[in-house]
């Protein structure tokens, strides 16, 4: 996501004028977004431990959503 894609999604999320407020709501933008991947991957972190779901893989997921914010 890139300060483009913010501030296009700020704007059809009704955001009218956003001026010099530009640098926060990237970082807001940042924030939410590391919010939602470290959900992500605690659901990964729970089926890595489900008898049904338990793989490497589901631990190799929570990794790899995890490392995306670190990008």
């Amino acid at each position: 996501m890139n300060r483009e894609d913010v501030i296009q999604m700020a704007q059809k999320a009704g955001f009218v004028w956003l001026g010099e407020y530009h640098s926060n709501l990237e970082d807001f933008a940042k924030l939410v977004a590391q919010h939602e991947r470290e959900a992500c991957a605690k659901v990964c972190d729970v089926l890595a431990y489900h008898p049904e779901f338990a793989s490497d893989a589901t631990k190799l997921a929570a990794m790899a959503i995890r490392a995306r914010g670190h990008s």
